[in-house]
């Protein structure tokens, strides 16, 4: 008769090896959630699973008319810290909220009647408007010395359908990595590059960055101080 023995294992083996498991499992967790969602007729599943994930402390990489950009719920502090250390920005930079509508960025902006006309003449569209901001945006949010903020209302379904879904403002900021220049285009460099970032990232094509066109509103009145892909005939000296 043959007797089966088992062999001895090192204490401490089982342990090891499910640490390693756990480990690998851990790892992809941490991988960034890819969806490919249509650029014109976005799936409606799709959008309320990326607002699920900003709801819940998530960063998102998304589609806009100029660029792919970051953007995370505007009152999750940790969200956003996380977004200045991926693109490594200090308090001086200018932030943006993205809106679905004025009423929305009637909200976060001291806006007047001009204003209100020309922003609505404009958007949705590639415009990013500096407006003196109000108590509801967080100091965090605002130019330290100007108490700005900056304000969007983007041409692309997908942006659009996004904040009318989360029926809130996002914050957001242009996905341009430190030490480059130009915005990421394409999403699946996007997810090769910051998988372990990102808590999502939206495929909605390749997108060629071309910066919106920032109008600064003065005492002196609408300002364009940023000419880009956004044309504003009315402010044509």
């Amino acid at each position: 008769m043959l007797f089966s023995v088992p062999l001895p294992t090192p204490a401490g083996t089982g342990m090891v090896i499910g640490a390693i498991i756990g480990g690998f499992y851990g790892w992809f967790s941490e991988m960034a959630q890819f969806f490919a969602i249509h650029p014109e007729n976005p799936q409606l599943r799709l959008i309320h699973r990326a607002v699920e994930i900003l709801n819940k402390g998530g960063i998102i990489a998304y589609p806009t008319d100029s660029s792919y950009a970051l953007a995370c719920h505007v009152g999750d502090k940790q969200a956003m810290d996380k977004i200045r250390r991926i693109r490594q920005l200090d308090d001086k930079h200018d932030f943006t909220l993205v809106c679905k509508d004025l009423t929305q960025v009637s909200n976060f902006t001291k806006i007047g009647n001009d204003a209100f006309r020309l922003i609505k003449n404009l958007t949705p569209g590639p415009f990013t408007f500096i407006l003196d901001a109000t108590r509801e945006v967080p100091k965090r949010l605002q130019h330290p010395k100007k108490k700005t903020i900056g304000i969007r209302i983007p041409d692309h379904p997908v942006a659009q359908l996004l904040v009318q879904e989360l029926d809130e403002a996002v914050f957001s900021t242009t996905l341009v990595l430190p030490g480059e220049s130009e915005a990421m285009s394409d999403p699946y460099d996007i997810r090769q590059r910051l998988e372990h970032e990102l808590d999502l990232v939206i495929d909605a094509g390749i997108i060629e960055f071309e910066p919106t066109t920032m109008i600064a509103f003065t005492a002196n009145g609408p300002e364009i101080v940023r000419q880009g892909k956004g044309i504003a005939p009315m402010l044509d000296d």
